[in-house]
Parts: C-alpha cells; structure tokens; sequence
C-alpha cells in the first residue's frame, strides 16, 4: 500500500498529533470564535482609527490572513507588523493586537512595550507566558486560551484560534461586520473540505495527496491573489515547517511584471520548481484574465505547473478551503519525506542561540 493510504505509516511518523490538530481547525475556529464574543474588549476601540497585527510565524499568520480577506470590509486600514518595532504612526489612535501563541516571542513582546509607552490601544491573544503577565500587569483586555482542540501545540496548526480570534475582535469593535451566521457557514464548509482531503480518502480521490506527490522533490512556487494572499503565506509556512521543505510564493498582478522574466536561469532550476496556482472567481476582473495567460508562460519556459480552482461561493470560505489544502498538503508532504512533521530543530536551535545573546 501506498504510504499516504496507510494509517499505520502516518501514524508511525506523526507522532506529534499534527493530522489531529488539522481535523480540528473547525472546533478551534468555534471555541475561539464563541470564547472572544463572550469576553471583554477595549471600551475606546470602536474609536480607533487603524489596526496593528503584531506577531511573528505562525502567530502572525492569522493576522495575515484576515487582513487579506478584509480588503474590501473593513471600515479602518489594517496592517501585520512581523518586526521589533511598530510603525511611527501607531498612537493613542491604533488599535494593536497583540497575537503570541507561546506568549514568549521577543519581537511581539517588544511591540508590546511600544504600544504601551505610546499610549495605543491594547488587546492580546495568547495562551500564556510573558505576554500574559504583561497583558494582566498593565490592564489590558485578551483572550488568553487554552488551545484544547490543538493537540499538536503547534502554532502553525492553531491558526483557528487566530483567524477567528482577531474576526470576532474587529467584529466586536464594529471594524467589520461579520454574522456568527457566516462564521458557522464558513465553519461547516472547512469541515466538509477536512472529510475530503482527509487520510482515510484514498489517493485517487484525494487532491491533496495527488498534490503532495506532485510536489516531493520540488521546490513549491505558490501563486495566488487579492483575499487568498494571507492563505498562501500560511501554504509557505506550512510548507516548511510540517515538510521541511523550500516554498515560495508571489502574488499576480505583481509577479506578470517581473518574475517571468527570471524563469530562464539557472538552466537546471527548471527541474526542480512546481507552480501551483490558486485560483478564484471572487478575484477581480483583470486579475482571472492573467491567470491563464501566466500559465501559458510558465508552460513555455518547461517549468510544470498545477492549478487548485476553490469551489467555495464565499470569500471567508475560501481561506479556510485553501487552509485545509495547505495543511493536508503539507502533512502528506511530510509523509513522502518520510519525516515527522512536528518537531522544528531549526527553529528550536536558533531561539535558543538567539536567546544566549542577550
């Protein structure tokens, strides 16, 4: 039997619970959701005039995506800040969410000293550390969880709980207007997507598991547009953390205006790179025109290519789609490698270097 068709191999690699925590996204998304509307938030922040996101990897990735899927909803600007500072204009003005899903992340931390010495609005998301003892020394409202449908207890597979967390925050802070309606609906599709993609679903009619054998030994070249942008950074990161494997991504229009111009050289890299084009009809217009346009190029510089066409009629649906396809994907990739997606040494040696520095 093939690997991906045998439980009993991805059960003797994945030791750490991360196909679990992918069945989960939808109860994470409805504890996070529920939880957040039941608590408190900053009584001044309807009045704010912009929104930071401020967190790092897969914290930062539930900011990345709604900010993607709020181009076009939300009342006030948004943007995700992955850096040690915040920019000049944040004031008493800004709303900043603060996202750490260990609570100990430095950069996060250091913005959290910013927004407080300039008097910004403050709300936190995290399950505890350093950012909880902040949060609670300084007054500040959250929504510290406990991640119980995340049994991976890894951040990059909790994104439920952060998507649904900031949704339900600029919803009660009336930046968006978002029905608990439209987040059940969304909810119920992704559900629907996790049975279809699922391990128990034989390759054959598995397209996540025909995409990860597509992609081993390649390098992944996510492409997509417009609300989905967060998502394929969630593909990326995905892509490198669960399968240990080199990802990019580009966005169209920009890439028509410079990548396909760099897809001659080196000669030998033709060989080893797999576009895999996310495509939508919720884009715009002159957006879907380029699409197939970039395909013909690709084609004819003989690099291979796939294209995922998202079946959900909803934009919010479509995050979660493409997010259940970028986590299988990856899980499945892991399993070619023939690696246990959850631990990350990389990662894990170079925090622990970084944090002798001090």
């Amino acid at each position: 039997m093939h690997t991906l068709d045998s439980l009993d191999e991805i059960n003797k690699l994945d030791t750490g619970s991360v196909l679990t925590s992918i069945e989960k996204l939808g109860a994470q998304v409805r504890q996070a959701w529920r939880e957040v509307k039941k608590g408190e938030v900053p009584a001044s922040c309807p009045l704010a005039k912009n929104v930071i996101i401020s967190g790092m990897g897969g914290s930062a990735l539930g900011g990345r995506i709604v900010d993607s899927l709020l181009a076009d909803r939300a009342r006030v600007p948004i943007e995700v800040v992955t850096e040690y500072n915040l920019p000049n204009y944040v004031n008493k003005d800004t709303l900043v969410i603060l996202s750490s899903y260990s609570g100990n992340t430095e950069e996060t931390l250091a913005t959290a000293k910013e927004a407080l010495n300039r008097g910004a609005i403050v709300y936190g998301v995290t399950t505890g550390g350093k950012l909880a003892e902040f949060l609670s020394e300084n007054g500040f409202e959250s929504y510290i969880y406990t991640p119980t449908e995340n049994p991976s207890d890894q951040p990059r597979m909790g994104l439920g709980y952060s998507i649904a967390s900031v949704l339900a925050v600029l919803s009660k802070c009336e930046f968006i207007n978002l029905l608990d309606s439209e987040m059940e609906e969304a909810v119920a599709e992704a559900d629907q997507f996790i049975t279809d993609y699922g391990a128990s679903v034989p390759e054959h009619e598995n397209v996540a598991k025909r995409l990860a054998a597509k992609l081993k030994g390649k390098v992944p070249v996510i492409i997509a547009s417009e609300h989905l942008m967060g998502s394929a950074h969630a593909f990326k990161n995905q892509l490198n953390e669960n399968a240990k494997t080199f990802g990019l991504i580009f966005d169209i229009p920009e890439l028509n205006h410079h990548l396909m111009e760099g897809l001659k050289n080196p000669y030998e890299i033709k060989n080893i790179l797999h576009f895999l084009f996310i495509e939508s009809g919720h884009y715009s217009k002159r957006v879907n025109v380029r699409y197939p346009i970039t395909k013909e190029v690709v084609s004819k510089n003989g690099i291979a290519y796939d294209s995922y066409q998202v079946r959900s009629s909803k934009k919010i649906i479509e995050i979660f789609e493409v997010l259940v396809l970028s986590s299988y994907v990856s899980f499945y990739l892991a399993m070619l490698y023939g690696i246990n997606p959850t631990p990350i040494p990389w990662v894990d040696y170079f925090k622990k270097e970084l944090s002798q520095s001090q």
